[in-house]
């Protein structure tokens, strides 16, 4: 019989050109514990992900993008995951309202804006990412590393931030405390550290125009829907 990926014919139980089953095992409950397995696995899963970004961020992921792209979750999945973490727990103990305010004084675009970026953490991060990458571009534009893989590397460190977010909106619904403030700059000194590590490792101006790029194209990200929501409200009058 031919393979029903690629066309080719089979001998044996797998094609030997794509690797596909002859024949599919049906879905069933164990189908679905092992993809959960699949998934938390150490090796290839997100707990391994998540120690290797922790414990030596850009390292792994100079391996992910040059060496080895099996190890470590898929990176745009990995953020899209942890900001689904982090709206979880930040739902689950509803404290959002204590933290995001939006201004009576906004127009309803700008305000519609706010409250989609607010509530798809995981896309707006990816947005966001482009900024981040384009300053990021500019201030180590003499190494050997082009846009996408920039932004290979923002989806994983940033993707780590959304956890430590989430342990924010944990530790804030247990204890009653606002601890996002120290969180938030745990946050930055991880992300300067991990993109700093990247593309030099153990030089401080390396960290230091990491954090100054990640801010900028922060501000960027927000000064871009500032715009566009005052901007398109502005011309429809």
């Amino acid at each position: 019989m031919n393979c029903k990926n690629c066309k080719s014919k089979i001998q044996g139980n797998y094609c030997a050109q794509c690797g596909n089953a002859k024949q599919l095992k049906r879905i069933d409950g164990h189908f679905i514990l092992h993809e959960i397995e699949h998934v938390l696995h150490f090796e290839k899963g997100l707990f391994f992900t998540i120690k290797e970004l922790l414990l030596r961020p850009g390292k792994c992921v100079r391996e992910y993008i040059s060496e080895n792209r099996s190890r470590l979750v898929k990176p745009i999945i990995f953020i899209i995951v942890t900001s689904l973490i982090y709206t979880l727990a930040e739902h689950f103990f509803h404290i959002e309202k204590g933290y995001f305010k939006i201004s009576a004084d906004t127009t309803p675009t700008y305000d519609a804006i706010s409250r989609w970026v607010h509530g798809h953490y995981g896309y707006a991060n990816i947005i966001m990412g482009f900024f981040i990458a384009c300053w990021l571009r500019i201030f180590f534009r003499k190494h050997d590393v082009n846009f996408f893989e920039i932004l290979i590397l923002l989806a994983f460190v940033m993707g780590i931030g959304m956890l430590f977010f989430a342990l924010a909106a944990v530790l804030n619904g247990v204890t009653g405390f606002n601890v996002m403030p120290a969180l938030s700059g745990v946050t930055f000194i991880y992300l300067s550290w991990a993109i700093g590590q990247f593309f030099d490792q153990g030089k401080l101006a390396s960290f230091l125009k990491s954090g100054v790029a990640y801010v900028l194209g922060f501000i960027s990200f927000s000064a871009s829907t500032w715009v566009l929501g005052y901007g398109y409200d502005a011309f429809m009058r």
